[in-house]
Order: structure tokens, then C-alpha cells, then sequence
């Protein structure tokens, strides 16, 4: 494609925004934004994300077979598998203005996602046990009431995404089948050029199981996840979810002294109370209080320098649903107003859990259940009848070790590119959905949901390549393979036809009322994985450059040529 044939013009003028894929796909020209979480994908980003889809199609056709679902479904279909009210990003379309109601006035849920769509389809046509496993998949627009849109493409409310959902006779084959994505989803990332640096992570499976579900992240210094890995067992796990074991507190005093209500009057944050009362975080305790969905009242105590992690509480106490704890329920509990709670005196009824980083201290502090009081030298065996167990029960942090291993973790920040869930029985019960089996009894259907966002991918993809000059796309993705660059009077004409007969994508600068450093800074922005000059200087040959290296090599038009014919098929 020549220059001159784009739509868009690179913005160098345009502002910073909040991430650098923001910032560099608006300024190259890739995506335009329409309003906050909605962009426009402009022809050079609609060849990137051609391209990134493709890649996902072929790699899914292997497993599953492709359709489209709509974009809009009736509310009744989330009503039925209760996810209307529960779910908080649903969007909803219906008439704009009066005249359009008076023609129609329903309202339509915006999907975000199509298990409430696909479930009741396959019911239609898969029954009999000989119909299964299947597997079917979209690439689709999505839709999502994202509070802050932010990030670029990481986080919209109008979004591409790959959403695969599978049918199953049994949890056994389900979990087959389950190994089957990963392993696509594997390959999916490495042709994408991402696949070194990607890991699968053990995440929350939400509502739909017990057990993790897993996410696929790409180490990226901006990523807005922290993953903890453990090097030894070379298991990954997303920061909500990571089993973790305190370091041990040492302390100097192994003397016991005596408990001592301290008023502080104000303090906000641990550091603050620390400081106030001259002694360690570490010595300091959170007592955090929730309400169950039995309508019993739990207290979870960490060390002071940790969070209650919610995900593993609910795990502990065995609990679908916790929530923080009302004022008026801190204070028929504690007597106190929020902030003073502590694991002593608490009324019996009350479920009270210690995190495995209290055990093994001596004079800490904790909440006096009293406004603006405090409680040290706090002891348990004491003061405080020591646990019979210690769990987990907080969130992991940098230090922490893996406690069935042993290992301390290796934490870096990384992207979420895909996630794949075993949903099981949630939607098919839900529609009624059973198939035969070889004695003609009705029995369970098992679903799994796989999911690659490929507008997120684009994002993510700018984050991981770039400099301070622009984007670096790896050659699968790139929106062309070369950017040409002809400067004074040399004919590029022929050579750029050249390239496109021997089948390379090309992006052929041709303009002629620009200078040659407002030519270089533009392919270093686009970021095309090579850069292509001709000029009086080169003498009938080409400098060839590759955008992530320095090294500028002078080479015939058959070397250039051959060398980016080689890279066609990578």
C-alpha cells in the first residue's frame, strides 16, 4: 500500500495518554478514539487485528468449529441463568428516542459474553449421547459497562474477543478437552510472537467451580496483574489466588509483658499506628469483619503488614458469599465504631480465623473493640486462646513462599491475554439441558468457556514492543512487513512493485513534500519489522534496517528481497 493511500496520517502533535498502547496506536495512526473504552480501528490497526485473529481462527479451527452469535439476546435468556442481576457490567440496548419506542420499546441485553446464547442453541440440535463432545467458537464484538475504561485497549467497553464454549458428557471428558485449549492457546500465543514470555496462571473459577480456573499472562512491565511463580513446582498463579507463607517475624524480646489498652486517637493506616506506638507493622493486627451468606459474622485477623484476601477466606470458611461487615453490625459485634475491631472478647457466635503470619509473635497489638483504643502486648495463651490452626489467609506479597514447596516466589506484573474456565453444570441446568444416554436416561451436560481477547492482544502487544520512538510489531502481527522510504529523485516506483510480486506486504512511503526525518520518525512509529531506504547515497542498492536493531546494511535489491522473502512464512 502506498502512503498516500491511507485514510490516516500519523499524530506525532497528539496528547499522552494513560498507557503507551494508547499513546502509540492514536499517534501512528492504528485506532482512533471515539469516546472513553470505544475506539475506531483504523486500516493500518484493522490489518494488525486481521492478522491476530487469523492466527487465533486457524489455531481454534483445530478444535472447534466457527459461527456467529448476535450481539444482542433477550433479558429473558440471562434471567434464566440468574445472571440479569448479578452480573455488574451488563449493557442493554433499546429505542434511542421516542419515535423508535413507539415503534418498538423492548429492551435487549449488549452481550458481554454468550454462554446464556450458545446453551440454549446446542439444546436445538445436540441431544443424543453419539452428538458429543462439540465445540463452537466466535470472534465477536463484546460489550462491557467498564466503570473506568482505561489502558487503551486492555480495558474498553466495546472490545473483540474469541469466546470458544465446549459440550461434554462428563467431567472427565471435560478435562481432556480442557488440556486440549491450553495446549491451543499455546500455540495460539506463540505464533503471535508472546509465547516466551507467557504463562499459564491459576486464577479464581468464580461461581462456576471449586476448582482454578487459568490465565493466560504475558510478563509486561505495565501489566495490571502480579503473578507470583514458583520456580521449583513451575507453577504460576494470578496474585487473588496465590497460597502463600509469611517469613518468619523475628524479634528481639522473648519476654512476655504486660497487656495495656493504649488510646490513639485518629490514626489512620497501620504504618501510622506503627509509628505512633514504636513498634514493628509486623506487630501490628488487622481485624477485618464480614457477614456470610448464613447470616453469621466472621472475623479474619492478618499480620499488619498484610490484606485479608476475600477469594481465600470464602475458601476457608466455606462460603459462596462474604461481605464486609455493616457499621451496624461492627458495632453490635465489637461495641466500636469501624476501624477499632480485635480478636479478643468477641461474642462466641462469631467465626474467627488467624492467618498463618500472626502465629509465632510475642507482644503484638490488636483492635480494643473500644473507639480510639488499641491493645498490646497482646499473647496468645495469655490473652488470647492460641488456634488450633493457623491458615491462609491473606494476600500474597513479595517474600512470601509457596508453603507446600518451600520455594520463594519470583513476582513480576504481567497482561492477561486469554483465560479458559470449566463452567460444568452452571448454564445447562440452568436452560435444562440433558442429553440421552445409550439407555435412554437424561444426564448432565458439562461446558467449559475459553477465551482470548484479540483487541487486548493488540494492546498488550504495543505495551510488551516499543521504545521511546515507537511501536515494534513482531513480523506475524505487523500491519506490513517493510516500510519503504524513497528520498529525492530515486524511482521507488518499480522496486515497490517488485516487492509486491514476490508476495511482500509493503508499506511504500511516497510522499514528496515531506523531509527524509519526518519519513524515518514515521516508520519508527508505525514499527513495521523492517525499514527499506533508497536514495542518491545508496547507488542503485537498498539499506536495509531492521526496526528493532541499529545496524544499517547497504545490500542489492535481490539480497534485500530474498532476505524478506524468507521472513514471509515465519
Amino acid at each position: 500500500m502506498k502512503y498516500s493511500q491511507l485514510l490516516t496520517k500519523t499524530i506525532k502533535s497528539s496528547k499522552k495518554f494513560d498507557s503507551i498502547n494508547a499513546t502509540y496506536l492514536i499517534k501512528g495512526g492504528f485506532i482512533d478514539q471515539i469516546m472513553s473504552g470505544v475506539y475506531a480501528f483504523l486500516p493500518l490497526g484493522q490489518k494488525v487485528l486481521h492478522k491476530i485473529e487469523t492466527i487465533i481462527k486457524e489455531e481454534m479451527d483445530v478444535i472447534g468449529t466457527e459461527l456467529f452469535l448476535p450481539s444482542l439476546s433477550p433479558k429473558s435468556f440471562w434471567e434464566k441463568t440468574r445472571r440479569l442481576e448479578s452480573v455488574d457490567i451488563l449493557m442493554q440496548a433499546g429505542g434511542a428516542n421516542e419515535m423508535s419506542r413507539a415503534k418498538n420499546d423492548g429492551e435487549y441485553i449488549l452481550n458481554a459474553t454468550h454462554e446464556d446464547v450458545i446453551t440454549p442453541i446446542a439444546m436445538k440440535f445436540r441431544e443424543s449421547y453419539k452428538d458429543f463432545p462439540f465445540a463452537v467458537y466466535q470472534i465477536q464484538t463484546k460489550y462491557r459497562n467498564e466503570e473506568r475504561p482505561k489502558s487503551g485497549l486492555l480495558r474498553c467497553r466495546e472490545f473483540r474477543m474469541k469466546d470458544l464454549y465446549s459440550f461434554h458428557t462428563s467431567q472427565e471428558d471435560l478435562n481432556s478437552y480442557y488440556e486440549k485449549a491450553k495446549d491451543a492457546y499455546s500455540k495460539v500465543f506463540a505464533r503471535l510472537g508472546i509465547g516466551e514470555d507467557t504463562v499459564i496462571a491459576l486464577a479464581s473459577g468464580g461461581d462456576f467451580t471449586k476448582e482454578y480456573s487459568h490465565e493466560f499472562q504475558t510478563k509486561c512491565e505495565t501489566g495490571e496483574d502480579t503473578i507470583f511463580y514458583d520456580k521449583k513446582t513451575k507453577t504460576a498463579y494470578n496474585k487473588e489466588v496465590t497460597p502463600s507463607k509469611a517469613p518468619i517475624f523475628m524479634q528481639k524480646e522473648n519476654k512476655l509483658r504486660a497487656i495495656e489498652n493504649v488510646k490513639g486517637e485518629g490514626i489512620i493506616g497501620v504504618a501510622e499506628l506503627s509509628k505512633f506506638l514504636k513498634i514493628p507493622i509486623e506487630a501490628t493486627t488487622k481485624t477485618i469483619l464480614f457477614e456470610d451468606d448464613r447470616g453469621g459474622v466472621v472475623a479474619a485477623c492478618v499480620r499488619g503488614d498484610y490484606d485479608v484476601n476475600e477469594y481465600k477466606l470464602k475458601r476457608v470458611h466455606k462460603s459462596k458469599v462474604l461481605k464486609l461487615a455493616s457499621e451496624k453490625t461492627v458495632k453490635k459485634v465489637t461495641g466500636a465504631q469501624v476501624g477499632y475491631a480485635g480478636p479478643l472478647n468477641l461474642p462466641k457466635d462469631v467465626k474467627l480465623y488467624f492467618d498463618d503470619s500472626t502465629q509465632g509473635r510475642i507482644n503484638f497489638e490488636c483492635g480494643a473493640n473500644k473507639t480510639n483504643f488499641h491493645v498490646i502486648n497482646v499473647n496468645f495463651g495469655r490473652d488470647l486462646k492460641k488456634p488450633k490452626e493457623f491458615v491462609d489467609i491473606k494476600t500474597a506479597k513479595e517474600g512470601d513462599c509457596n508453603p507446600k514447596s518451600g520455594e520463594v516466589y519470583e513476582v513480576f506484573k504481567a497482561s492477561e491475554v486469554g483465560n479458559i474456565f470449566p463452567l460444568n453444570t452452571k448454564f445447562t441446568d440452568a436452560f435444562g439441558y440433558k442429553y440421552i444416554d445409550n439407555e435412554g436416561m437424561k444426564s448432565d451436560i458439562y461446558m467449559g468457556s475459553y477465551g482470548i481477547g484479540s483487541s487486548r492482544v493488540m494492546g498488550v502487544i504495543v505495551e510488551k514492543f516499543h521504545d521511546d520512538r515507537g511501536i515494534i510489531w513482531p513480523v506475524q502481527v505487523a500491519p506490513f512487513l517493510a516500510h519503504l522510504i524513497v528520498l529525492g529523485d530515486e524511482d521507488g516506483e518499480s522496486l515497490y512493485k517488485k516487492l509486491q510480486q514476490s508476495g511482500i506486504d509493503v508499506l511504500f512511503d511516497d510522499r514528496t513534500n515531506v523531509s527524509a526525518g519526518e519519513k524515518f520518525a514515521d516508520a519508527d512509529l508505525i514499527g513495521c519489522p523492517f525499514r527499506l531506504v533508497v536514495s542518491a547515497k545508496t547507488k542503485g542498492k537498498i539499506e536495509i534496517k531492521k526496526r528493532n536493531e541499529g545496524d544499517i546494511t547497504l545490500v542489492s535489491v535481490q539480497e534485500a528481497e530474498d532476505l524478506l522473502k524468507r521472513q514471509v512464512n515465519v
